[in-house]
């Protein structure tokens, strides 16, 4: 970046209060089912879909990072998905992270995330390695070997997600938890 003044970034989906508040619930059943401190909890008020993560961003760049963003939510419609079952990464024998999955027009959701991809990577950020798997972060485990008795059955309300809009979110990360500050938000508006 050479020299240049940086944020960190990453591109993401806002969730209605609601689903905030329905994944904060179960986050509080799963918690009372592991030892404290085992899992690192996201907070409800935090939480929202990454499309994708950018990390150290030149100020610079901001302008025609959300002029290609724009262009990109202009040639996509809103979509709906709805809050799904739980899950982990990399599985649930040997958990790192704890998650919500994501059904409805997932693959609306597949083809705005590409464009994303693509919008990115033609600004010189490096692909993604792996592939995109729609998901709402729940935790993060320290330990897995301490998860034995999760219920990973605990019922998630298929409350609805709306898509209307994709945001460039500025994280700024502190030890009492991350700040997020939205810099640039384009609405999805195919007709």
């Amino acid at each position: 970046m050479n020299g240049q003044k940086t944020i960190r970034t990453f591109i993401a989906v806002h969730l209605p209060d609601t689903v905030k508040t329905e994944l904060g619930l179960v986050n509080d059943v799963l918690a009372g089912q592991v030892p404290a401190h085992s899992v690192r909890w996201v907070q409800p008020n935090l939480m929202h879909l990454t499309l994708r993560f950018l990390g150290e961003t030149a100020v610079a760049d901001l302008p025609v990072l959300a002029a290609n963003l724009d262009k990109l939510a202009a040639q996509h419609a809103p979509l709906t998905l709805q809050l799904d079952n739980l899950g982990c990464f990399p599985n649930r024998s040997r958990p790192r992270v704890i998650w919500v999955g994501l059904t409805g027009e997932t693959n609306a959701l597949l083809q705005l995330q590409g464009d994303v991809e693509t919008a990115v990577a033609a600004l010189g950020w490096p692909r993604e390695d792996k592939p995109f798997r729609a998901h709402l972060t729940l935790g993060r485990v320290k330990d897995g070997r301490l998860l034995k008795d999760v219920a990973w059955g605990t019922a998630v309300k298929k409350l609805a997600v709306p898509v209307t809009a994709v945001h460039l979110i500025e994280s700024q990360l502190r030890p009492s938890g991350p700040i997020y500050t939205i810099r640039h938000t384009s609405q999805l508006r195919k007709p």
